[in-house]
């Protein structure tokens, strides 16, 4: 069978067996093409444009890489790169923006698949002879070959770092892919990395570190996830014969449309500032020095953020709509759960990477509270905001020296 070549502009050539292509060319795959990989990020990094289904194929691609790098059976090598292509598919509009959303009404996350697999890929799969349960247990990361594209060192992981750098333009994420596929063996207590790719492996754990807060969590992102949310909400309270199930199987052109043309006037402003760059600034940007970081270890939810931000602006004097509270989850450790084989042993990775432990503490520095607001209030939300939250004024960095 001739494989379908496609041109990727950060992996090159990339191969598509002919059999997989039926689900390449599906309408849920396909929708992947007009979800953005970065969320609302293209109002920082105008290049960042690139999509699910892009980063699906990649991930494919070198999911590839890793079958030949670990001798895998033809049948668990399809199961594998199949796995690879759809991991993605269940991803709301503006992919992570929706997540909370989901998960909260839902009761789902994006790696729950189960009913996408079954409604839409069911005669596809039995042609390909692929059980619907091994497909989506690894997309869950309860399957044997899980760690291939769900793990510590995970080739979703490595393609995504690597495209959003580049769309991007941050200079932060690169990683060597093949040399770090080539150093991990897959065991049956799971990955196992061989000495030689130690240094490949921190560079990963290097990208991920700094392209957090450059990225992943740039103010000016979250502020468009927060105002993203709070129309959402609005639109679904004033809709709800819509349904957020139905919403969140389209795209990001189609919801931020709905979300123009909604019934709910605060709906309509949110989705008309997202699509002419009118955003919300930044009143309060505190790290874990100017809190109590305990009762924001976990991350607050989108319901008891609006409350929050209902009680500053009632202090504040303005309108509630025009206050958003964002408190991210406090970064866990990067643990990386897998063994080093060191000449005839095997070792824990920490036990030969000091790097780690300097680079959670970075993490942990990295997290920030931020409480955005309309340019004519960040004084007065400023205030309130501290005295409800009880922030601490931060300490001027020239008086350090």
């Amino acid at each position: 069978m001739n494989p379908k070549i496609i041109k990727d502009p950060v992996h090159g050539y990339v191969e598509v067996n002919e059999e997989i292509l039926p689900l390449l060319d599906s309408p849920a795959v396909q929708r992947l093409r007009y979800i953005r990989q970065l969320g609302f990020s293209y109002l920082v990094y105008p290049g960042a444009n690139h999509t699910r289904f892009e980063h699906s194929v990649g991930t494919m691609h070198l999911a590839s890489v890793a079958c030949r790098q670990f001798g895998l059976s033809t049948e668990d090598r399809q199961l594998v790169l199949v796995a690879a292509l759809l991991h993605d598919v269940g991803h709301g509009p503006f992919s992570h923006a929706s997540e909370p959303l989901m998960e909260a009404r839902l009761g789902r996350t994006h790696d729950d698949i189960a009913g996408i697999v079954t409604e839409q890929f069911g005669t596809l799969l039995d042609t390909l002879e692929i059980d619907p349960s091994d497909l989506c247990s690894i997309v869950k990361g309860s399957h044997r070959l899980s760690g291939i594209i769900h793990g510590d060192l995970d080739v979703d992981r490595m393609d995504y770092l690597l495209r959003d750098a580049y769309y991007t333009g941050a200079p932060y994420g690169t990683v060597d892919a093949h040399r770090l596929i080539r150093n991990i063996h897959l065991t049956p207590e799971g990955i196992v990395l061989d000495e030689n790719g130690i240094n490949a492996a921190e560079s990963l754990l290097i990208a991920r570190t700094l392209m957090r807060p450059t990225v992943y969590y740039h103010h000016v992102s979250r502020i468009g996830e927060c105002m993203f949310q709070v129309a959402m909400l609005d639109h679904l309270a004033t809709d709800p014969a819509g349904g957020l199930e139905r919403i969140c199987a389209l795209d990001d052109a189609e919801c931020l449309h709905e979300l123009k043309h909604s019934k709910s006037p605060l709906a309509c402003e949110m989705a008309d500032r997202l699509y002419g760059r009118r955003l919300y600034k930044r009143a309060v940007y505190a790290g874990q020095d100017q809190v109590n970081a305990a009762v924001f270890q976990s991350g607050w939810s989108i319901e008891q953020s609006r409350q929050v931000a209902e009680d500053i602006a009632g202090v504040a004097g303005c309108r509630a709509v025009d206050v958003l509270v964002d408190v991210p989850p406090v970064p866990g450790d990067m643990s990386l759960e897998v063994q080093v084989k060191n000449r005839h042993a095997l070792v824990g990775f920490a036990e030969l990477s000091p790097r780690l432990r300097t680079l959670n503490q970075t993490r942990r520095e990295q997290w920030r509270l931020g409480v955005y607001t309309l340019p004519a209030h960040r004084d007065a939300v400023a205030d309130a905001a501290a005295e409800i939250l009880h922030i601490k004024k931060p300490t001027r960095q020239d008086t350090l020296f």
